[in-house]
This record gives structure tokens, sequence and C-alpha cells, in this order.
């Protein structure tokens, strides 16, 4: 009995790491010409991921930002991300009553100077391992797109070009240093 115990708190204990070395996980997003423009910070929370979302040099207004189905971001039309994560194989749009996509998102909005905060739920996806897993396979990755997603048209939402893309895998920043979108002295202390 003692041994099956041991086991068990063991193989709890192991899987808890695993979640714990996935979450928070981040990443930087790039644009078309190959220049960082900003961060995601993905979090593992009990009503799904929060997705945590600061970026700069967009054009003021509403754009669409969903998860696309391959960790690959080549530019300039990040047509290698794919299609949007859809592992449930719904119709898109989060007012869309046979949708949405797990990789659906509200709209972001950049203000007058092109900067984006947002703080994002992806309910219908998890970090863990599963078919819902952000980190399944290779990774998935997110992109933002030039206009705003519509929540109905599909498959994508009338939402326009592809214009920047991060990549959510669990070594997506291992080299980064710095963000764009701090002040310069915080940036140059940490290289």
């Amino acid at each position: 009995m003692k041994i099956r115990t041991a086991a068990l708190m063991f193989i709890l204990l192991v899987s808890g790491c695993n979640a714990d070395q996935r979450s928070p996980l981040e990443s930087s997003f790039y644009n078309g010409a190959g220049d960082k423009i900003g961060t995601a910070t993905l979090k593992e929370m009990p009503e799904g991921v929060q997705v945590k979302v600061k970026v700069e040099g967009l054009d003021p207004g509403p754009h669409a930002i969903h998860v696309h189905e391959f960790s690959k971001c080549k530019g300039p039309d990040f047509i290698s991300a794919g299609n949007h994560f859809n592992p449930d194989s719904k119709q898109h749009g989060l007012m869309n009553a046979e949708g949405a996509h797990a990789g659906d998102l509200p709209n972001i909005e950049a203000d007058s100077s092109g900067m984006a905060q947002a703080e994002l739920m992806l309910s219908d996806a998890t970090l863990k391992d599963s078919q819902k897993s952000l980190l399944r396979k290779e990774g998935t990755s997110l992109v933002i797109h030039s206009g705003v997603d519509d929540g109905l048209t599909q498959p994508a939402g009338n939402s326009g070009e592809r214009i920047a893309c991060a990549k959510i895998t669990l070594d997506a920043d291992q080299n980064e240093t710095s963000d764009p979108t701090e002040p310069m002295e915080k940036q140059k202390k940490s290289k």
C-alpha cells in the first residue's frame, strides 16, 4: 500500500512540474519585416489560457488576433502559421452559433500611437498535454491581422492580412532579452 501511495505521489509531483514548466509562457511578436514589436504572455488558468498581449507599431484601431495551427512565423505574410487552431472542427467566429474555433479571440485595439495592450482568454484551450493544447506537436502561433474580425465570416472573420506573428512553443523566447515596448533604459539594463 505504501509503495502505491508513493508512486501516486511521484506521478502527481511530476505532472505538476510539467504544468509549471509550461506556464507562464512568453513569446515575442514580429512584424513582416522581422522586427520585434511586442510580447505575448500565456498562462494556464482554471478557466482556460490567459493571453496578455502588448504590441506597438500597429495602425490605430481594432485588429483581429487568433491562434493558428503551426508554430511557423515566416514573414512577410505568415501564411506558414496555417489555419486557425481548431481541434474540434467548429465554424469560425465568437458570434457564430456553430463556432467558435478554439483559437478565436476578441479583437485588440491599437491606440493613436499604434500601441495595443489586452488581456484575453482562450476558454477552450490549455498548455497541458491534450488535444486542445497550444503546445501539441511543435506548438502553435498567435497572429495579428490588419483588420477587425467580424466574428462570423468564414474562415477568418474577414480580418485582412496577417501582419504580426508570435510562436507558442516552450522555447520561443530562450534568446530574447528585451521588449521593444519598454523604455530604452530598461532594455539597456537587460542586455
